[in-house]
């Protein structure tokens, strides 16, 4: 199976919001964070998004059918990779790791990239970990929990 990722245009943004809405929906469930766990978004919030200059997403694609979307703000040779998303039944098949290793190639002038993922999701943090990014020290928390904490990959010479 061959996965690729297609750049979201306009057009895409509610269906990048149905996509949102469904992967997420384990961790909204799990957490009950409504202020900030993307299963919990509205549409308008997608939207607001497409109009920032620094923002991209791109569909992800397995073979022909669509199965998720990341966002990557992209600020020349710092890149944030804010979210990635894939449908219940396709996660823990390594689609993640394809996808980060893809959208990294997409942003040959980025030197730096970082993320925040939850400290109690083990699966994320192995994931993150597995790909090279590293914990910077910096976390916040969010409700008793529930801790974001914050990891950076910087490459000294790039691909």
């Amino acid at each position: 199976m061959k996965l690729k990722l297609i750049r979201a245009t306009f057009s895409d943004f509610p269906d990048i919001y149905r996509l949102q809405i469904r992967s997420f929906g384990e961790l909204l469930e799990k957490y009950q964070d409504y202020e900030t766990n993307p299963g919990a978004e509205k549409i308008e919030r997608i939207y607001e998004r497409f109009q920032q200059s620094e923002t991209d997403y791109w569909m992800i694609k397995l073979n022909e059918e669509i199965i998720g979307a990341v966002r990557v703000c992209d600020f020349g040779t710092l890149c944030k990779l804010k979210q990635i998303f894939i449908l219940p039944e396709f996660q823990n098949k390594g689609y993640a790791q394809d996808t980060i290793n893809a959208v990294e190639a997409l942003y040959p002038k980025a030197i730096r990239w970082e993320l925040d993922t939850i400290l109690q999701e083990k699966k994320l943090c192995h994931l993150y970990e597995k790909m090279n990014y590293t914990r910077t020290g910096k976390i916040e928390n969010i409700k008793k929990g529930w801790t974001w904490f914050f990891m950076r990959k910087v490459y000294l010479t790039k691909f």
